[in-house]
């Protein structure tokens, strides 16, 4: 056997497979019938195998070819993939792709583009981190990460760039045990919630924190949305959460809705896929921006 499979013999090999003639895999491969079969007599001589039985008016594959087959099909999709891979590579498609999300953002619609990068980038490494918002933009900019999943900022910073995706309700809740203890309003005032402890999902570092949402005078503070809800169950305190995560937990057991007599009792934010403006992305990273961009686009 001199060489074998190489990436031209592979493809012709499968293509006679798979149209069951040397004219019809010429015509898909845009060859002449006789180069075809030529590249498949000279595969044969080098394997020293028969591939095909040429006693009747159409190739059949022999048990050798079947056998073959399997590898060879699979050689084929090894080729691809090193090729596409090379071709992004070109093309400036980076290692790997790292994202920071807010916790309370883990809910949110980022997921599916993912899947569609996935697909189109097979060799494209992955990582995704959670932290507190503060903690997230801290590590865009440091260079930790290449994009932020965040909330909406309270002021503008020159050097992000964003595309907003979607939005997360933040609702005010609190354990009916600890709802009782403020007598049977049906509706409370904010400044009944002046003495009461309220819980509040931040980073490490002292934040700015969204004055909507800061209601209390005490303050326990958690970088944890299911930390703060086991809080808020507990009858620790009360707290603005995401709806996604509270809704499956309401009852006259685990958690009620804090209703407002002059104010909603909700908050909505909206969020930002973030990056740092001076930082070129990767053909990874530009092209997420553009599937989230695409899978929510504006009114």
């Amino acid at each position: 056997m001199k060489s074998g499979f190489d990436s031209d013999n592979v493809q012709v090999f499968l293509t006679v497979l798979d149209q069951g003639s040397f004219s019809a895999a010429a015509r898909m491969l845009g060859r002449v019938p006789s180069a075809v079969s030529m590249t498949i007599a000279q595969l044969e001589a080098e394997l020293d195998l028969e591939l095909f039985d040429r006693s009747g008016r159409e190739p059949l594959p022999t048990a050798a070819a079947k056998a073959l087959e399997p590898a060879a099909r699979q050689l084929a999709h090894q080729l691809r993939m090193l090729q596409g891979q090379a071709l992004s590579l070109h093309q400036g498609l980076e290692r790997r792709l790292s994202l920071a999300i807010a916790p309370e953002l883990l809910a949110a619609a980022w997921k599916t583009p993912l899947a569609t990068l996935a697909e189109q980038f097979p060799s494209l490494e992955l990582e995704i981190l959670t932290a507190p918002q503060a903690d997230a933009l801290q590590m865009l900019h440091s260079g930790c990460v290449q994009l932020a999943l965040v909330f909406e900022r309270s002021a503008i910073d020159e050097k992000e760039g964003f595309q907003e995706f979607s939005s997360e309700t933040l609702t005010a809740v609190i354990a009916p045990s600890l709802l009782a203890t403020l007598g049977r309003k049906p509706r409370l005032r904010p400044a009944d919630l002046l003495r009461l402890r309220q819980v509040v999902v931040m980073g490490r570092d002292e934040e700015e924190v969204d004055p909507r949402l800061l209601l209390s005078r005490q303050v326990w503070r958690t970088d944890n949305p299911q930390t703060a809800l086991s809080l808020v169950q507990s009858g620790l305190g009360w707290g603005y959460l995401p709806r996604s995560l509270t809704a499956s937990h309401m009852g006259p057991s685990s958690l009620a809705e804090i209703r407002f007599a002059n104010m909603s009792n909700e908050v909505r934010l909206w969020a930002d896929i973030v990056w740092i403006k001076e930082r070129p992305l990767g053909l990874g990273a530009q092209r997420y921006i553009e599937l989230m961009r695409q899978a929510h686009p504006r009114p």
